[in-house]
């Protein structure tokens, strides 16, 4: 099992990249390093600092978010980044969600998945230079023929040659967004993972492949699971850490009837407290919402507690990574200790 981590940056009027973690994670021979983007910083720029400042580690967009560029611009980055680290940029990319695409982006938000599709089919498309550029779908037309176009539009080949088979990450929890994953992606970035539970998300990925004639086979593709860590002696503590980021993407994420990781959380068992959660949450009762995160679902999802029990949770990982089921387990809030002790555990 491979580890990486996710970055962000530090908040405030003058944002800061937490390179003191990631130079710790290349020393101690992590896989790769993480950056996501909503609607502040971006996550294309601190993945290129990255990049710059390491040598061995990977870095990865975790995720470029779809409505924000064109398959083109997202593609034209992948290959520069790729070619500029020595091949060791990894491509996330996914659909985020209405709230950010409508509220954010100012476009309309359609099919999530309609449009992933046709996004990585573009990429890999340029990526190949098999041919000028043509692409004929419903979210995408290219060259554009369509309302205001000059006519002056022709296909276009890459004039750089990309490096072959950069990775292709989606972000995705809900069973058709996974089978969609094992359809054309090379890895899949869930939001948290329960181990014992590892079907959630590992079965419509190999449902997806059969679907596409791949060979349904998870040591091809990278389940790389984002994985809360919190090191402290009490127990209790770690746990209510990480209830309002939990209570957040259950409770807040989305509209009553249409939240992905609410419906993920009770494919795990969690179905009343799913919509205790999301009642509490959508009622601007933020804290109760948290605190009725059930602590089993903590225990499931994160690494919590001392440093023994850290150790203990681990091999439940190790196992399910034995199955095929994770290939990077991906620590999210961690410090320079929780690196040092997952890497002593894992490596």
């Amino acid at each position: 099992m491979r580890l990486g981590i996710t970055i962000g940056m530090i908040r405030g009027a003058r944002p800061r990249l937490e390179m003191d973690l990631v130079e710790e994670a290349e020393r101690l021979g992590f896989h790769s390093v993480w950056c996501g983007e909503a609607y502040g910083t971006d996550a294309v720029t601190p993945i290129a600092w990255v990049l710059a400042r390491t040598s061995r580690i990977r870095a990865g967009t975790g995720i470029m978010q779809i409505p924000a560029r064109t398959p083109a611009c997202a593609a034209m980055t992948a290959m520069t980044l790729q070619a500029l680290s020595g091949n060791r940029f990894l491509c996330g990319v996914g659909p985020s969600g209405p709230q950010v695409v409508e509220g954010w982006h100012g476009v309309p938000f359609g099919s999530g998945l309609g449009r992933t599709r046709e996004y990585i089919e573009i990429i890999r498309k340029i990526l190949a230079r098999e041919a000028p550029l043509e692409y004929e779908g419903k979210h995408y037309q290219i060259p554009y023929r369509g309302p205001g176009a000059t006519g002056l539009g022709k296909p276009l080949k890459s004039i750089c040659h990309a490096e072959p088979g950069i990775p292709i990450y989606t972000a995705s929890i809900s069973p058709a967004g996974l089978r969609l994953s094992g359809e054309i992606a090379d890895g899949t970035l869930p939001i948290f993972m329960a181990p014992e539970k590892a079907d959630a998300v590992a079965r419509p990925i190999l449902e997806g492949m059969a679907k596409a004639g791949r060979q349904a086979d998870l040591a091809r593709f990278d389940i790389a699971p984002y994985t809360k860590i919190r090191v402290g002696s009490d127990l209790q503590a770690c746990r209510d850490a990480v209830k309002p980021e939990l209570a957040l993407y259950i409770g807040g994420m989305g509209a009553r009837g249409k939240n992905f990781y609410n419906d993920y959380v009770k494919r795990l068992g969690y179905e009343a407290a799913a919509a205790a959660i999301q009642d509490l949450y959508l009622d601007g009762r933020r804290r109760e919402a948290a605190a009725a995160v059930p602590d089993a679902l903590c225990d499931e999802v994160a690494l919590l507690g001392p440093p023994e029990r850290i150790r203990d949770r681990l091999q439940a990982w190790k196992a399910v990574a034995k199955e095929g089921k994770v290939g990077t387990l991906v620590l999210t809030g961690a410090t320079v200790e929780a690196l040092r002790l997952v890497a002593e555990a894992v490596l």
